[in-house]
């Protein structure tokens, strides 16, 4: 009888665990708040966060589906880009709410990806983002996609991109957005990905507060309140 009783009490324990964590957000990514966000992980096979200092700041939280989603394409890139690596940035808070500096990440539905690159040995590798270079976002690439000994791998992002969508999509999401630098999407649709991309993707057509080449910032398109 006890035996049955722990038995019990853990599955509803479980239950109850797994119904927190689903998040709800609302009002909108630059005017809105989250509740129940989840942190994102800070590593697995093929990709990584961008600073364990912002992490334990408690910059790297979002929307539950939004985690499912992002853990999702990173498994399916496991097999459709098994030699490329990536790393997430910015997020938001548990809360949700003014993510400075940004003017968006307020609901959990917001993140940025530091933009893949490959070395001059033609090896996917991770772009440097540390405190001296304001964690990845002090970087600038030239208009050839060049910053040191690195190259914007385009494949590697348009892939990625094409996995967020497609598992958005699998979980009955969407993509609302990508921005991006304007001037380096030309890239982006030249590689195998472009015809999807042009064709299910809406980007940033003009170039806003911040440009937008060492990272990439999406906006999920969720349901909130």
């Amino acid at each position: 009888m006890l035996k049955s009783g722990l038995i019990l009490a853990l599955f509803i324990t479980m239950n109850t665990g797994l119904y927190a964590s689903e998040s709800t957000c609302y009002g909108t990514t630059s005017s809105g708040y989250l509740v129940n966000g989840v942190e994102l992980p800070s590593s697995g096979k093929n990709f990584v966060n961008y600073s364990t200092i912002a992490r334990l700041a408690g910059r790297t939280y979002v929307h539950s589906s939004v985690r499912q989603i992002i853990i999702n394409a990173y498994k399916r890139l496991e097999q459709e880009q098994p030699d490329k690596v990536y790393k997430y940035a910015e997020t938001g808070f548990k809360n949700g709410g003014e993510f400075s500096p940004h003017k968006t990440h307020n609901n959990g539905l917001s993140v940025d990806f530091m933009t893949p690159v490959i070395n001059k040995e033609g090896e996917s590798v991770h772009l440097p983002s540390h405190p001296f270079n304001k964690f990845g976002y002090d970087i600038e690439f030239d208009r050839n996609g060049h910053y040191d000994d690195l190259k914007i791998d385009y494949t590697a992002l348009a892939a990625h991109i094409y996995a967020l969508h497609k598992e958005a999509r699998v979980l009955g999401h969407d993509l609302w957005r990508v921005i991006f630098d304007p001037e380096l999407q030309i890239h982006l649709f030249a590689t195998p990905y472009g015809s999807y991309l042009k064709k299910n993707i809406q980007f940033s057509t003009k170039r806003s507060w911040v440009r937008h080449d060492e990272h990439y910032h999406v906006d999920f398109a969720i349901p909130c309140k």
